[in-house]
């Protein structure tokens, strides 16, 4: 903070809250400098016509849980840091850098496949396209969820948790389940 001529907790927030949103060129390239990275690190835009693709894209981790158990009322958005992945393998996952976010799981209605703490990274474009069968962050009822979604016959929805302990809701009408995005991608400490 002290090295760009602002505040002593600046930077902190930037990191830790996301405030503000972007770094002023000015600043970003001194911090650039000074860290021996790329400016885009920091979240400079590409160049112009550069043809550029790669590099680290800093995804957003949401300071939000999605409930895998009986159930949890989302708080929020707020950003609770940025983990940075390279494009290149972003792309063969098959998504849009642009579109993906880190959440945390809470609960176990997920095993053994998602477990309480992990991270996953959730892609929201999938909302925008036809559903396909998988893991999904959803909401119903205003309670954000992380289950396995799997169209059933008559255009119905199945909502199923993984964990034998734990119910599932088949045939739901779609129109009462709202999808935030497609599971994509687990981390987890071991």
């Amino acid at each position: 903070s002290r090295l760009v001529g602002r505040n002593p907790a600046y930077i902190q927030q930037y990191i830790k809250r996301g405030s503000p949103k972007n770094l002023p060129e000015r600043e970003r390239n001194i911090l650039a400098r000074y860290y021996g990275v790329a400016p885009q690190l920091l979240g400079a835009p590409e160049e112009e016509g550069s043809g550029k693709r790669g590099g680290l894209k800093l995804v957003p981790k949401l300071a939000v849980g999605a409930s895998a158990g009986a159930g949890a009322l989302a708080e929020g958005e707020a950003l609770a840091g940025k983990v940075g992945f390279d494009e290149a393998w972003l792309r063969k996952l098959g998504v849009e850098p642009r579109n993906v976010s880190l959440i945390r799981v809470e609960g176990d209605s997920m095993q053994p496949v998602l477990s309480d703490g992990d991270d996953i990274m959730v892609d929201k474009g999938a909302a925008l396209k036809p559903l396909r069968d998988g893991i999904h962050v959803i909401r119903i009822d205003g309670v954000l969820m992380v289950k396995r979604l799997a169209r059933a016959p008559g255009g119905r929805l199945s909502v199923l948790s993984d964990n034998p302990a734990y119910p599932s809701w088949p045939e739901r009408d779609p129109a009462e389940v709202q999808v935030i995005g497609r599971v994509v991608w687990v981390g987890r400490r071991l």
